[in-house]
């Protein structure tokens, strides 16, 4: 890519942030670094520790996968958190950072099988607690508490007095 390209590419993108940050107040540097913090501090030091493993280590250096995945983990779930106001859904995801830095330590390492265990129970346990946090939220925002007790009324009528089967 030529200077013009990226230079395009970046003014776009912050029209685009001040756009969407601005909201009818005036948009300045602490608001901007406020909402970006992740992307601009913590993401590219976790993309620093995969540059050094993939380019200047020769791949010798497996060690530095785990706090390189973590970091980009923790900053994708920081960043996403920022933009959306969702840290109450999103916690999850620091959970989850720990088993993507076990894993790539795995995948680009020695494979040694035991370091399956912590990263499927990190795993499961992440996934587990994102369902359950995240469609709680969504049931509730969307769909709201007088349409829920209506459907779960309907359920229930369903369940007790519900289509019979024919004995055979």
């Amino acid at each position: 890519m030529n200077t013009r390209t990226l230079m395009g590419i970046g003014l776009l993108a912050v029209g685009g942030l001040m756009l969407y940050f601005g909201r009818g107040e005036a948009i300045g540097t602490g608001t901007m670094i406020g909402y970006l913090w992740p992307s601009l501090f913590v993401i590219p030091l976790g993309l620093f520790f995969h540059w050094m493993y993939f380019s200047m280590l020769e791949r010798r250096g497996a060690g530095l996968l785990i706090p390189g995945g973590v970091l980009v983990t923790a900053g994708l779930v920081c960043q996403f958190a920022m933009l959306t106001d969702g840290w109450g859904y999103m916690w999850p995801g620091f959970i989850f950072a720990p088993a993507v830095g076990l894993f790539e330590f795995y995948f680009f390492g020695n494979r040694n099988k035991w370091l399956l265990i912590p990263i499927n129970i990190l795993t499961v346990l992440s996934v587990l607690f994102f369902l359950v946090f995240s469609i709680g939220t969504l049931i509730n925002r969307f769909t709201g508490q007088p349409i829920m007790a209506m459907l779960l009324i309907l359920v229930g009528v369903i369940l007790l007095v519900g289509w019979k089967r024919k004995a055979v």
